[in-house]
């Protein structure tokens, strides 16, 4: 099988990497600042920021899509669909991704709250 130059990138990694250029035959291949992996957001730095970001806009999508498309407001309706859309996107190689930073994990629970509040105002829906 031959490789796509084309998709081949290097990402450095450390502090301290001297930033060698790499070859596929006789092309050089392009570094990178950031890649994704099995839908992991990894960048040079090893800081996971950006994943926690795009896990919690994709989270608050879904979120947002379950409120405006479910007729039933009832609790039993929206917190099953909830628990098995929303929390497989927080929880995708959390092992990996472990937000590091307070301001990384704060932005995680506010979706988790925001779901929690979603589901609160729901058993007091007048529909």
């Amino acid at each position: 099988m031959r490789f796509n130059r084309e998709k081949c990138n290097v990402l450095h990694l450390g502090k301290k990497n001297v930033r060698h250029q790499y070859r596929l035959g006789v092309d050089l291949l392009e570094p990178s600042s950031e890649e994704k992996d099995l839908g992991v957001l990894v960048d040079s730095k090893m800081t996971m920021s950006q994943q926690c970001a795009l896990v919690a806009r994709k989270a608050n999508g879904i979120l947002g899509c379950v409120g405006k498309s479910v007729a039933s407001r009832s609790r039993e309706v929206i917190l099953p669909l909830c628990s098995a859309l929303v929390r497989p996107q927080l929880e995708y190689c959390i092992q990996f991704w472990a937000p590091q930073f307070k301001r990384d994990r704060e932005l995680l629970e506010r979706v988790q709250l925001k779901g929690n509040k979603d589901d609160s105002r729901i058993g007091t829906s007048p529909l």
